[in-house]
């Protein structure tokens, strides 16, 4: 009986701290996706996707047409939006719903057109680049200094089989140094066959982690967040970050799409060498709607992960990275 009235109080005080964190009690705890592509669809290549569906990556043959190394047999694929509208209601429903801010780049009229559906401060614009021969610095450092962008990337120069320390960027970055602008570098694998199918400069060993610290070298007061946590490469990305304290990670693109036990593992890694604190949750989203709940499920289940680490992931450690004001996005 005793027993009993003291769990019968423990669940109601349990509860009035549960509310106590959060005025409406409905409300889904807050989520930032620091990676998200803003683009206009191309219904030639609106395909559905398994996800987790490197997890067989079969080798192809020089003389036989290039593979598409995208599994879609799966008992639930995800489908793929089929029109910008589609898209962009799908997205605003789920932010909505989950409470949603989002870090995204690519065509600047998509991001507004978001911005103006959104709530007021849950799309914050970012601009990449992968190479010098898309705009001028002159240029970049304009769009950076106009108030409309906030962040600096992806900037991809894996993609033209350059270093991120190659110095032919390094004006960009001194750029974004200069005004306090954050940096999203991509660093890691392009996907099973990249270098075959449609990035032939694309090199892998340009997405290691180690390859930034000329770069973080030449500009102390930047601070970076290496796009897909630098995978497969989980030992160079422990080493940099350990040396680098302003140096972040997130796990878009892998998180959905390698072997999900092989996902979990690479995660767990960077937990256990202590950065827990500067993983950062994001999906890599492009076409997909349902590809944000698919991921926001791989950290929610991540048994090895506790309350307090999966809302740093998913919320406080983009907070602080990009030095946003918590109290307007709860």
């Amino acid at each position: 009986m005793r027993l009993s009235l003291f769990l019968i109080v423990l669940f109601f005080f349990s509860g009035v701290i549960a509310r106590s964190q959060d005025s409406s009690p409905n409300k889904h705890l807050p989520i930032i996706d620091v990676h998200v592509h803003a683009m206009k669809l191309n219904p030639a290549f609106a395909n559905d996707l398994c996800p987790w569906f490197l997890s067989s990556m079969p080798g192809g043959d020089p003389n036989q047409p290039a593979p598409i190394f995208i599994n879609t047999d799966c008992a639930m694929p995800l489908k793929a939006a089929k029109s910008d509208k589609e898209f962009q209601d799908s997205l605003m429903a789920t932010m909505k719903r989950l409470n949603m801010t989002i870090i995204a780049s690519g065509d600047a009229s998509v991001i507004r057109s978001w911005q103006k559906a959104a709530a007021p401060g849950r799309v914050i614009p970012s601009i990449g680049i992968s190479s010098s021969k898309e705009m001028t610095v002159v240029a970049f450092t304009d769009s950076l200094s106009s108030g409309f962008y906030k962040v600096m990337g992806e900037t991809a120069p894996q993609y033209q089989g350059m270093s991120p320390s190659d110095t032919s960027l390094d004006a960009y970055f001194a750029a974004a140094e200069k005004l306090n602008i954050p940096v999203g570098i991509h660093m890691g694998t392009g996907g099973n066959g990249t270098i075959n199918i449609t990035n032939p400069k694309y090199r892998a060993s340009m997405g290691n982690p180690l390859l930034l610290e000329d770069l973080l070298a030449r500009h102390p007061k930047l601070k970076v967040w290496v796009m897909h946590a630098g995978y497969p490469m989980v030992d160079e990305m422990i080493a940099l970050m350990g040396a680098n304290a302003y140096v972040y990670v997130d796990v878009a693109g892998m998180i959905w799409s390698y072997p999900l036990a092989e996902v979990n593992d690479y995660i767990k890694r960077l937990v256990q060498a202590g950065f827990g604190k500067r993983i950062m949750y994001g999906t890599d989203l492009m076409i997909w709607p349902k590809l944000l709940e698919t991921s926001i499920g791989v950290i929610e289940n991540a048994n090895y992960l506790s309350f307090d680490q999966k809302r740093d992931i998913f919320f406080n450690n983009a907070v602080r990275f990009f030095r946003l004001d918590e109290t307007k996005y709860k």
